[in-house]
């Protein structure tokens, strides 16, 4: 019986570890070279500084490494079990009786750290990308004062419309807001104002003239008033302006909140209950793809480098188009949201198990 963290243990994940070392930092470096090509030029004519661009890429990073980190615990799984086949390490450790599932335990254990690390990526995204829009300035609709036509998706399920927005006169023109409701219990309401301005003083709108609507499945009512505030509408004229954030771009338990909030507005979350599940399933496919790419590496044993190239980019397309079929399915109710997210994982785990067991230990 092999010592566990003896000798053995150690090389096997010392070879396996600088591999998935240098593909997850190249992957994430190789995506920034493509994305900085396609869009330096349009940075330079909006006049963003160059050391805001460079900063801006290395925030990028935690989102690129996201989805990188599977592959490269592919690539390292493949590569390092592929030289051990090659180099015939792997019928010298049977013929030691060694099996190949204990010659890959260490493996196994570095696939489990790449998945909390991971975790811990998956939940820094959205802060660092917070940071990278504002270096670029993509937090902003506009760079002038006023935004006209718009809408504004609120917290609770809200929505304000207004004809006009003047952050200089802190006032709305033709305000609407609107929260729909869900059954009888909570009521769908629409307030209507001619206007309203912002108090720097208690932060908050004063609405002019208007009516409030309450509406639901079989009654209605209106309510008439000259003057109104309206003690949930707590952004402000520059929050207005702000770039409404990208569910994706929240973290767990922010993305958590939005769906319920969404829920009680009688909206549809099953797109953002997918994203949120893939939050914990995409971590979790960095162990799954090692249980598959480990036998998958010594079922060709002269394939050199190139098979491996071939066999770890295969997998990572097919992945990512699971991933997006996931999302189809999810949002169209086809499964339920929370299961259809870890419909690759439970493919890549099937066909993982079933060349596990086939392996000749």
């Amino acid at each position: 019986m092999t010592r566990i963290g003896g000798p053995l243990d150690r090389y096997v994940f010392a070879e396996w570890l600088k591999i998935f070392f240098s593909t997850a930092l190249g992957l994430p470096i190789l995506l920034v070279i493509i994305d900085l090509t396609e869009k330096i030029q349009g940075y330079l004519n909006r006049d963003i500084p160059p050391a805001d661009i460079a900063l801006s890429y290395v925030y990028w990073m935690p989102q690129s490494m996201f989805l990188a980190l599977p592959a490269s615990v592919l690539f390292a799984t493949v590569f390092s079990i592929g030289t051990f086949t090659r180099h015939s390490e792997v019928t010298a450790a049977k013929a030691s009786g060694i099996s190949f599932y204990r010659l890959i335990a260490p493996i196994l254990f570095g696939a489990v750290l790449a998945s909390g690390l991971d975790l811990v990526v998956g939940e820094l995204v959205p802060i660092t990308e917070a940071r990278r829009i504002d270096l670029l300035g993509e937090s902003k609709i506009g760079s002038g004062m006023q935004r006209t036509n718009f809408a504004y998706a609120a917290e609770y399920g809200r929505v304000y419309k207004a004809l006009a927005l003047d952050i200089t006169q802190s006032s709305l023109d033709r305000l609407q807001i609107e929260r729909k409701g869900n059954g009888k219990d909570y009521f769908t309401v629409v307030v209507s104002t001619t206007g309203a301005k912002y108090s720097g003083v208690n932060k908050k709108w004063t609405m002019a003239q208007g009516q409030m609507h309450v509406m639901n499945d079989t009654s209605s009512f209106n309510i008439g008033f000259e003057r109104a505030i309206d003690m949930r509408m707590t952004e402000g004229p520059p929050d207005l302006m702000a770039k409404p954030r990208d569910p994706a771009e929240l973290r767990y338990a922010e993305l958590t909140q939005f769906i319920k909030s969404l829920e009680r507005s009688g909206g549809d979350a099953n797109l953002l209950r997918v994203e949120r599940a893939l939050k914990i399933a995409i971590p979790v496919t960095c162990l799954v793809i090692a249980l598959f790419g480990a036998p998958l590496a010594t079922s060709t044993q002269r394939g050199g480098t190139a098979y491996g190239i071939g066999v770890s980019l295969a997998t990572t397309v097919t992945f990512l188009m699971l991933i997006q079929l996931t999302k189809a399915i999810g949002k169209g109710g086809v499964l339920a949201p929370d299961i259809a997210a870890w419909i690759p994982n439970a493919l890549f785990a099937v066909v993982g198990l079933i060349l596990l067991f086939r392996v000749r230990t």
